[in-house]
């Protein structure tokens, strides 16, 4: 697929390859898009996007995130099509989306949002997800990934944790001990029925990390090899159902 080839030192791992793969058909075309990043933290995906020619806001709450997005948007050389904010998703709509007039906004401007290991994490899933639709133009699209139930059951369980592979399969907290809460992680039904409550149309669901997250680091297996098991895995069950996460590309009515 035509995802960025690594430059400056970027590195676009081979777990990632399914979603570039989605991201393809949109953000592979040659037509500048403006692109809204939810939680896009350091620019993983900003900025290969940016290198792409696409104009790309990033909003994140922590600063220094948003600190090494800047230094990594300069380095790659595409400083002026990349701008991070400082915000919450579920607040999208008290951020200054608009700014410049050129690269989306509140007005429902963007052309592709990404929301990738968000919905984990914040306080209601549902509201981010609202913001996100309201901030599309309409025909726009989100790119949604987030932790599959299923993979987590078999890496708590591979990695000899049985008792916590067991209250993750009955959706509980496998640490409930511990201070912050623990991660949301959905299966696809959970995944797809947020999509079509927040007023999106989710296409066909994938799974990212089928085997990439199972081989040891030293494995020696080749990355190209295993980029193209993954992109067969990625739409195919029994497979994809145990992959490490999700992916769902929506679109706004």
């Amino acid at each position: 697929m035509s995802a960025p080839a690594p430059s400056s030192g970027e590195h676009l791992p081979v777990r990632t390859a399914a979603v570039w793969a989605a991201l393809d058909a949109l953000a592979g075309g040659g037509t500048p898009l403006r692109v809204l990043d939810v939680g896009g933290g350091s620019g993983v995906f900003a900025v290969p996007l940016a290198r792409l020619g696409h104009q790309v806001t990033v909003v994140d709450p922590s600063a220094d995130a948003l600190a090494t997005l800047g230094r990594r948007a300069t380095t790659a050389g595409v400083g002026d099509r990349v701008r991070g904010l400082q915000g919450d998703g579920d607040l999208l709509h008290e951020l200054p989306l608009a700014e410049g007039g050129s690269d989306g906004g509140s007005d429902g401007g963007y052309d592709l949002a990404l929301c990738h290991a968000v919905l984990e994490v914040v306080d209601d899933p549902v509201t981010t997800l609202g913001e996100i639709t309201r901030a599309l133009r309409p025909g726009g699209q989100v790119s949604v990934a987030t932790a599959n139930r299923a993979g987590a059951v078999l890496a708590r369980a591979l990695s000899g944790h049985p008792k916590e592979a067991l209250a993750l399969l009955e959706d509980r907290d496998p640490a409930p001990s511990r201070a912050r809460p623990a991660r949301r992680r959905f299966t696809p039904e959970d995944l797809l029925a947020l999509l079509r409550n927040a007023g999106l149309e989710p296409a066909e669901w994938r799974g990212v990390a089928v085997v990439a997250d199972l081989l040891d680091a030293n494995s020696g297996a080749d990355p190209e090899a295993v980029r193209r098991l993954e992109l067969a895995l990625a739409g195919t069950s029994p497979y994809r159902d145990v992959a490490t996460g999700l992916h769902v590309l929506a679109t706004r009515p």
